[in-house]
């Protein structure tokens, strides 16, 4: 993947934050925005026939650590499966969770969300194996707020061409899915990974783009300061090193949804939000970084970012209902 990065880049002829500087000032850059959209697309094309050319795929799997875009991927991969006439079915995980009571704890006592103990296995496995019998399920639905599982009145049923669709971080894990044999599944791992550096001795880590794209959604849609985000990164990427990254070799394709024009966009967004983080907080040194990380880089318009973009999930105005 970080070899394909490097291609991207080569072709685009963007290696560094001043390539794309200029390029801004020349108002040349909506022509490289359309071209990281049309690698994206073609790629999302390319997984897709994969998995239409195996007659005995019957579910897939997406899974990425957090801020990698999936839940657009998926949007935008069950478009592509559509137009091979192969009909996605989409599950939600979340709604497969344990009631808050059976919710497995962290050491220091916090319900530990993210480990796969946290998922009703059992009920998950049944649901898949009627289904792919061709049997009628009633889908669960999770009341987050008072942690219990409650009628959802929402049926489903596969039909020839239909295959499971089906999104959460724990999609690599074998265990999850024990229902489905490993022949009959196509397992995504999907994270944003970029080969931009500053300059040619400071290369960006490719954290801070997650990292960047988390703060912007967190306060855009879930009411979040950039303190708060920066305050549970630690617990995220401890959670991301335990339930994610041992099984993305596990990963029959991996795609990156990194856009090397991205934090352009971003700037305006995360910006302020950083600037409100007191100097007596413990995140204002990584709030410093970030900002002395990106005030070098040029703006891009909103309105220059397709709506169907991986970025519209963060910046808002996607296509995609979520």
């Amino acid at each position: 993947i970080h070899q394909e990065s490097d291609k991207w880049l080569n072709i685009l002829r963007n290696h560094n934050v001043s390539d794309l500087n200029e390029k801004i000032d020349r108002v040349e850059i909506l022509h490289d925005i359309q071209i990281e959209e049309a690698l994206h697309e073609k790629k999302l094309v390319n997984i897709a026939e994969q998995i239409t050319d195996r007659e005995e795929i019957q579910a897939v799997f997406i899974a990425g650590p957090t801020s990698s875009g999936k839940t657009t991927f998926a949007k935008r991969l069950a478009i592509q499966l559509e137009v091979n006439a192969v009909k996605p079915t989409i599950i939600g995980l979340d709604e497969y969770f344990l009631p808050r009571n059976l919710t497995p704890r962290k050491d220091d006592g916090d319900y530990d969300f993210e480990s796969i103990d946290a998922i009703d296995l059992e009920l998950f496995n049944n649901d898949l194996a009627k289904l792919l019998a061709g049997k009628e399920i009633e889908l669960p639905r999770y009341n987050f707020l008072k942690g219990t599982r409650e009628k959802s009145n929402h049926f489903i049923c596969l039909k020839k061409h239909d295959i499971l669709m089906i999104e959460g971080i724990h999609g690599l894990n074998e265990q999850l899915s024990t229902a489905i044999p490993a022949a009959k599944k196509f397992l995504i791992y999907i994270s944003c990974l970029n080969q931009l550096n500053i300059d040619n001795h400071n290369r960006i880590a490719t954290t801070y783009f997650r990292k960047i794209r988390r703060i912007v959604r967190d306060n855009n849609f879930r009411g979040y300061s950039a303190e708060v985000t920066l305050e549970r990164w630690p617990a995220i990427s401890e959670g991301e090193d335990k339930n994610i990254f041992p099984y993305q070799e596990n990963a029959d394709v991996m795609f990156n949804s990194g856009l090397t024009y991205e934090i352009h966009v971003l700037k305006k967004h995360i910006f302020p939000l950083l600037y409100q983080i007191s100097k007596y907080s413990p995140c204002y040194t990584e709030a410093q970084k970030m900002i002395f990380l990106i005030e070098h880089m040029l703006d891009i318009p909103d309105d220059m970012v397709p709506s169907n973009s991986i970025i519209r999930e963060f910046i808002g105005s996607s296509i995609f209902k979520y």
